[in-house]
């Protein structure tokens, strides 16, 4: 079922949460650990990120370098696939731009078709870590936007180098939106100018960044609202679980966190004063936005689904 219609068929908010693909060499086993204490909630549906390769240069032995592609987490489509069949829940997998050229991302959607997954959420993606910038693959999508385009285009039956117009897929496009906006966006309008694009594009429904002032997330679903933008805007928060994160999330996802946390994470000594703090602040963020009847709050477990099930088990 498509994301839309489940907010649709749904009479209260919706419980959602994302979580990443285990590390090569560990086994699925670990991730249903952390999905079965969340199931509880009656999620819908489950976001499964995909990590794009890394490159590192290992010695040859003989003083020269070779460059080696590794995948540190793989395998979103068959994780997809997997809680798919043992949940009985839909599974939306992100697909980017980095390292797929457009033929490749048109077999990765028509093998997405083929499993049944209705949902796909469209992100560019970040640079890799040799790169300053991100450097879209020969003969691939630049941009989120192109990316949506593409779907949109297969949506209607146009592939890349035929018309199947008896065969188009039928795919619910997520895209991300930002309520602090985007770091490489010169300001919040022209952030809200491409998210724009993007709806018109084809995109049916938006996933927020984490943010943790929720007045940051209402004044940008107004913002969006004031611009035509009228496809549900799913917010995504996140609890703070360790005293890395304070310094982390910060500068990794470039958030804010309001003075009210920070003046109380700033007291914190261990990581399990931050784990409360974390825990009270996201059940009261949680609580508010469901109380201004959101569609969905979408949790970012980072494989810490513990702190997730406290959060939820106080709201749901």
């Amino acid at each position: 079922m498509k994301v839309t219609e489940h907010i649709s068929n749904s009479k209260d908010t919706i419980f959602s949460f994302e979580i990443l693909p285990p590390l090569k060499g560990k086994g699925i086993e670990d991730l249903y650990a952390g999905i079965d204490p969340l199931m509880e909630f009656n999620p819908p549906f489950i976001n499964v990120t995909y990590h794009r390769e890394e490159y590192q240069y290992k010695e040859m032995g003989n003083g020269l370098l070779k460059k080696v592609s590794v995948r540190k987490r793989p395998g979103t489509v068959g994780i997809c696939a997997a809680i798919m069949n043992k949940y009985k829940i839909d599974a939306i997998p992100h697909l980017i731009c980095g390292g797929f050229s457009k033929e490749e991302t048109e077999s990765a959607l028509i093998d997405l078709k083929f499993l049944g997954v209705d949902n796909v959420l469209a992100l560019r993606g970040d640079p890799i870590k040799s790169e300053q910038i991100f450097t879209p693959a020969q003969g691939g999508n630049a941009y989120a936007l192109d990316l949506i385009k593409q779907m949109d285009e297969m949506n209607q039956g146009q592939y890349l180098h035929e018309e199947t117009k008896n065969n188009p897929s039928n795919f619910c496009i997520g895209t991300a939106g930002y309520p602090e906006k985007h770091f490489e966006a010169m300001n919040m309008s022209t952030d809200l100018k491409y998210l724009k694009m993007k709806v018109d594009a084809g995109a049916d429904f938006i996933v927020t960044q984490m943010f943790f002032d929720n007045s940051k997330y209402f004044s940008f679903v107004k913002k969006c609202r004031e611009i035509g933008i009228n496809i549900p805007i799913i917010p995504g928060i996140k609890p703070i679980t360790t005293l890395k994160h304070i310094s982390f999330l910060p500068k990794f996802f470039h958030v804010d966190f309001p003075d009210a946390l920070s003046n109380e994470l700033s007291k914190c000594k261990t990581n399990d004063q931050v784990k409360q703090v974390g825990k009270e602040w996201g059940i009261n963020q949680a609580k508010e936005l469901k109380d201004n009847n959101v569609p969905v709050i979408h949790f970012y477990t980072m494989g810490k689904g513990e702190s997730v099930k406290n959060i939820a088990k106080a709201v749901f």
